[in-house]
């Protein structure tokens, strides 16, 4: 082997340290369009990733003791290239199979799918993994420079590595989707690959070009389509992929639906043929009740002011401006591109909306406004983000919200495992004198809501009594319904604070138990 040829090793080894984390990266937003981005899907992707490289670097050594050929490192490179770029094609029809058993509520399907989607990267990652270990053994003609081929190798590869954790995050996926994002990653590879080999051995090199044939045909003819197909009778209106969502937009019989990732739970709704119908039926309309759990008299014209920490397309804050007026309304979401399809698909363009693009905990930490509700729905389901769940944030809302302020969040549940319901009610009740539990019916959601001042159930129903028939016909239904959902509160839960959140843990069990309960039916109710 030439010098020249030494020297692109290192070229080889960087660009499979790109593809191996672009790999891992590209993953979890291919999983997740079915199966979520949960901390178990996260778990499993970094655990198996990090296993199949394990095996790699094994093999990799004895492979190039025993066969100590650069034919045989590249023609590794090559079909390690190669099968990445398979994956998104090999990966629609189980897809597919997965996106069913989640609409149906099957987690046996839904397990066994993740399993075999696994089972895909276990080539093309244990293959990725020899490239280094097999490159060092090219590499060294001296035992005496070994360390510092193989500290140099290990860099490069790092370096790769590095760039392939951002840049199918923040730059291929958003712009160019998924499934091109592994193409383009494998094509390069398969590209440094060629032409390393062509160097050595151009005609040995020409048994293998029919590799990028292969793949460009896919991309053309395999890949076009919805990375998640919608189910029986809705119809998909809008599909995009952002720095954190995989976003669709769906008409579903007279209303237009958001869905993200996994596309289990429901993200916003609008009636665009009805515009001024906003009663949904569903968990958007409880936010509507919590201003009203103050004493009596509490009336519509009492509620001025109203933010949103994790607007989506903008439902709540749509109701409320039809309730209460064109009251100032803050809504925060972390999404551009969701914001983006909620002007395009759900009319959020009330003009008394400030949308705010940033984080939720950020955004009111920065500001100086004083609020009298504060909304919080910031799930990636089934996951709300541990830092909106502590004392320490609860505080910061407390701190915006008038002298008869409220907080009304949206937090998951089953039938049997409500551990979350009671560390919210927990965690809240020491920054808030009352706390009030309100199950959404048919849903796996309850509404918390926790108000400034001390509080009782009963005083939705002496508001309601006191409302005037001019006021929007959906809210007497709401409290009404709300009323009859209230849950005791619980008590002796866990307290959560920025040191100490098990959010996500507890979630985990949630999930986990769900599934080792069989998991064929909703629930919930």
């Amino acid at each position: 082997m030439s010098e020249k040829q030494r020297r692109y090793l290192y070229v080889v080894v960087f660009t499979s340290g790109l593809l191996s984390l672009g790999l891992e990266l590209s993953a979890s937003r291919l999983l997740g369009t079915v199966f979520g981005t949960s901390n178990i899907v996260w778990a499993n992707i970094i655990g198996l990733i990090l296993l199949y490289l394990t095996a790699g670097y094994f093999i990799g050594g004895r492979l190039a003791d025993r066969s100590p050929y650069v034919e045989t490192f590249y023609r590794v490179v090559l079909w390690g290239a190669f099968s990445a770029g398979l994956i998104p094609a090999l990966a629609r029809p189980v897809l597919r199979v997965a996106a069913g058993s989640v609409f149906n509520i099957n987690a046996a399907v839904l397990v066994g799918s993740f399993g075999v989607m696994m089972i895909l990267f276990a080539v093309p990652v244990t293959l990725l993994g020899i490239v280094s270990p097999f490159a060092i053994r090219l590499a060294i003609e001296d035992a005496s420079g070994a360390g510092g081929i193989s500290g140099r190798m290990y860099a490069i590869s790092t370096i790769g590595s590095i760039i392939g954790t951002f840049l199918p995050v923040l730059v291929l996926i958003p712009t160019i989707g998924t499934n091109l994002t592994f193409m383009l990653l494998s094509g390069l590879l398969l590209v440094v690959g060629l032409t390393g080999y062509g160097v050595v051995d151009w005609k040995k090199m020409l048994r293998y070009a029919w590799m990028p044939v292969v793949h460009i045909l896919l991309a053309i003819f395999a890949l076009p389509g919805t990375l998640r197909p919608v189910p029986e009778g809705m119809i998909l209106l809008h599909e995009d992929e952002s720095a954190y969502n995989y976003i669709q937009v769906v008409r579903w019989g007279e209303a237009n639906i958001l869905f993200l990732n996994e596309g289990q739970g429901i993200h916003s709704m609008y009636f665009p043929d009805y515009p001024d119908y906003i009663e949904t039926g569903g968990t958007w309309d409880y936010y509507l009740a919590a201003p009203f759990f103050n004493a009596p008299p509490h009336t519509p014209a009492d509620v001025t002011s109203m933010a949103m920490v994790g607007l989506a397309a903008g439902t709540v804050p749509k109701q409320y401006t039809q309730v209460f007026g064109p009251i100032p309304v803050d809504g925060i979401e972390i999404d551009p591109d969701i914001v983006q399809a909620g002007r395009d698909y759900f009319d959020m363009d009330e003009p008394n909306l400030n949308v705010i693009v940033q984080d939720g905990r950020y955004a009111l930490a920065a500001s100086d406004k004083t609020y009298d509700v504060v909304g919080v729905d910031a799930y990636r389901l089934p996951y709300i983000p541990w830092h909106l769940t502590t004392v320490e944030f609860f505080q910061e809302i407390r701190e915006h919200l008038s002298e008869r302020g409220v907080l009304a969040i949206n937090v998951g549940r089953t039938v049997d495992d409500r551990r979350l319901i009671e560390a919210f009610s927990a965690t809240l009740g020491q920054v808030f004198p009352s706390v009030h539990v309100i199950d959404v019916p048919h849903t796996c959601n309850s509404i918390l809501v926790a108000t400034v001042q001390p509080t009782v159930p009963e005083n939705l129903i002496a508001n309601r009594d006191l409302l005037g028939a001019d006021v929007q016909p959906v809210l007497p239904k709401v409290l009404t319904t709300a009323y009859e959902q209230i849950r005791p509160t619980p008590t002796g839960g866990r307290i959560m604070t920025d040191d100490r959140a098990p959010t996500e843990l507890m979630t985990d069990l949630l999930v986990v138990n769900f599934v080792l309960s069989g998991g064929n039916e909703l629930p919930c109710q």
